[in-house]
């Protein structure tokens, strides 16, 4: 089972004639699914600051996968580009991105949605604990979910702000320009990753200082 750590585009990004016609009546399970999963996240989201008095989410976004992605990610896998395989082999046709304040957050996200009813979580991956070469950190989550008797997957991405701003200036960088200098790229982008990793110990060492001095 594959997760993808390309980055996420904006919110509501609007779907083409293309997109529809890929997808077709799926489209709908696709939204359904979607739909429901932005409302697990808000209710996460209170339930934390009613229980713990603090949102572990900073911020979220989510899209449904466009045709021509979807169509060029099956050609890498060698996979028909077929809307079966786009809905049930590669397991991202919808994905979220949940941001986190700090380190932390991102295992209270986890463990919520591990522990929850409706969905059921089948492969999880921690590139936190063991990043990428690139450097590139984040907890990746397939999850399924069913929309009218359906069972739709999608991937869930949950890093903290340092990560994600890491991980969208990274994609800028390699993927928006010809690189000359490859190799020099690539280690420097390691050591960036690194460093903002350092950072989110320390911030999270700050915190747990500050809750301490608060009791």
């Amino acid at each position: 089972m594959s997760f993808s750590s390309a980055y996420l585009q904006e919110n509501d990004i609007e779907l083409t004639q293309e997109d529809y016609m890929f997808y077709g009546d799926s489209i709908k399970l696709l939204e359904g699914a979607r739909n429901n999963l932005t409302e697990m996240i808000l209710q996460l989201r209170k339930e934390q600051i009613e229980i713990n008095h603090s949102d572990p989410v900073d911020h979220y976004k989510s899209r449904i996968k466009n045709a021509k992605h979807m169509q060029d990610k099956l050609h890498r896998y060698k996979l028909p580009e077929t809307l079966e395989a786009a809905l049930y082999k590669v397991y991202d046709a919808i994905g979220f991105r949940v941001v986190c304040t700090f380190m932390s957050d991102i295992y209270i996200v986890c463990n919520w949605f591990r522990n929850q009813t409706n969905i059921k979580v089948i492969n999880e991956k921690d590139y936190i604990k063991s990043p990428k070469p690139s450097g590139y950190r984040s907890y990746h989550m397939i999850i399924e979910i069913v929309v009218e008797q359906v069972t739709v997957y999608a991937e869930i991405q949950i890093r903290t702000l340092a990560m994600d701003c890491w991980a969208s200036l990274e994609h800028k960088l390699k993927y928006k320009h010809e690189i000359r200098h490859q190799e020099m790229m690539v280690t420097e982008l390691k050591r960036c990753a690194d460093e903002i990793a350092s950072t989110d110990l320390n911030l999270e060492a700050i915190k747990e200082i500050i809750l301490e001095d608060m009791k």
